[in-house]
């Protein structure tokens, strides 16, 4: 031990796991994969372009989709690298610095994520409970104060981790269980006293997504019950039509957190091979299927996004 004491890193790099005992398989598996990112990246786009492009949804309600759209296509980014580089070129190795980057930027992009979810309801509550304050309330220039806002809350909360890490000493192994480098995957490889990074992620994650969690849940209460309260049937069905995008988002994003939680806590009893393709697709889910359930369930989007593919093909 005092060779470790001696030296603050026993080695430079963490080696990333992919399909264990399936490495004559990666290429196929990469081709998924690389269908999602696809996906993720060109739907997000499209989404971006068409509320840029278009004036009439310069609106609170798809400021704040183009918000979420932003932090998804950031997520993806964040991973992508690590991922097919194991897949395409067997490249396991990351360094340090590199993969203390990636978590910070996967788990600040996760918080900013929950954030803008929340903003989503609470703009989703305003438009129901009190319409008539809607415009006075989110004005177009509080908006991008509130995602600046949420910006800097998610990385001010997870910008400790990554220093906390920097600080240990590593003198387990090196071999991270999943292809993207998480807090709680690397925090384990440190001999240091993790107790500081255990305890504070615990409180970051409460701090975030389980107060946003709480508040969306709060605030689709007092939607439902401001709704039920609608005499018109046709009334009522209109206004619950308006929350059923969020809602699909809110619990893909939601549901993908908790089955990740599932995994890191109970996954050492799965299958390797199973556990690993579990975490990389909980990741995607939720930036790819987000811009298609916006594209299916909102009018405006469906029919811009119609019309834009009309005009390419004539």
């Amino acid at each position: 031990m005092s060779s470790v004491n001696e030296t603050k890193f026993q080695f430079a790099v963490f080696l990333l796991t992919g399909q264990h005992r399936q490495e004559v398989s990666h290429l196929w598996i990469s081709i998924p994969f690389c269908f999602m990112y696809v996906i993720s990246i060109v739907g997000n786009s499209v989404i971006l372009f068409i509320i840029k492009t278009d004036p009439t949804l310069h609106e609170p309600m798809y400021i704040f989709l183009s918000m979420l759209a932003v932090t998804e296509l950031g997520i993806s980014i964040a991973t992508i690298p690590t991922i097919l580089g194991i897949y395409l070129f067997n490249s396991r190795e990351i360094s340090l610095d590199a993969c203390f980057a990636q978590l910070f930027f996967i788990h600040s992009l996760q918080c900013i994520e929950s954030s803008v979810l929340l903003l989503m309801s609470f703009d989703r509550f305003i438009a129901i409970c009190n319409p008539l304050r809607y415009a006075s309330i989110l004005t177009l220039p509080r908006i991008p104060k509130m995602g600046l806002v949420c910006v800097v809350r998610g990385m001010a909360i997870i910008l400790p981790l990554p220093l906390f890490l920097h600080r240990f000493q590593y003198c387990r192994s090196n071999v991270l269980s999943h292809s993207n480098c998480l807090h709680q995957e690397v925090m384990k490889m440190a001999c240091s006293d993790i107790s500081v990074n255990s305890i504070y992620g615990l409180f970051a994650k409460l701090l975030t997504m389980g107060l946003d969690s709480l508040l969306i849940f709060l605030s689709y209460m007092m939607i439902l019950k401001k709704v039920l309260n609608i005499v018109s049937q046709a009334e009522c069905l209109r206004a619950l039509n308006t929350c059923v995008s969020h809602l699909c988002t809110v619990l893909l994003f939601y549901t993908s957190e908790i089955g990740l939680s599932v995994i890191h806590r109970f996954g050492r009893r799965s299958s390797p091979f199973l556990q690993i393709l579990l975490v990389n697709v909980y990741y995607l889910m939720p930036s790819m299927l987000n811009h298609i359930i916006y594209g299916v369930r909102t009018k405006q989007i469906r029919g811009r996004v119609l019309r834009l593919f009309t005009l390419k093909e004539t």
